[in-house]
């Protein structure tokens, strides 16, 4: 499967390194040429070496996602640190790329419910967080 993966902070690069241990094609996408480093921790050699592909660029910009492989992936994780960006991204891989599995992080949680009802796939760690904590209060209540 080839994964794009857009935004390359601990949640992305995370990602990608798991995708590519799985043995999955991995291109990531990220404005900050600075977070290549974070796809190589723990890799014996180069994020490009072990099979990885990382583009510079803006992800709103179809020739930055396009130049990332967009055209041919089988998965898209929107990943960056803004809500806004992540949702419309995820509609441009859905709907104008036609990309099969696309997966946005929305830290919104009435904002996350609305996209997945609107038939997007979305994770809301801000809501995941909130319910670990509820749990936990009510084990210790």
């Amino acid at each position: 499967m080839f994964v794009l993966i857009v935004g390359c902070g601990r949640v992305g690069s995370s990602v990608a390194r798991s995708m590519l241990a799985d043995g999955h094609t991995v291109s990531c996408l990220d404005q900050d040429p600075e977070s290549h480093a974070r796809l190589e921790v723990g890799l014996d050699n180069s994020w490009e070496e072990a099979g990885g592909q990382f583009t510079v660029g803006t992800a709103l910009e179809t020739q930055a996602l396009e130049e990332a492989g967009i055209i041919e992936a089988d998965a898209f994780v929107a990943a960056t640190n803004g809500d806004n960006t992540n949702i419309v991204i995820s509609q441009i891989a859905q709907r104008r790329y036609e990309v099969d599995t696309v997966i946005a992080r929305i830290l919104d949680p009435l904002r996350a419910e609305w996209y997945r009802e609107q038939g997007l796939k979305t994770i809301c760690p801000t809501k995941v967080a909130i319910e670990m904590l509820e749990d936990k209060l009510r084990g210790v209540a």
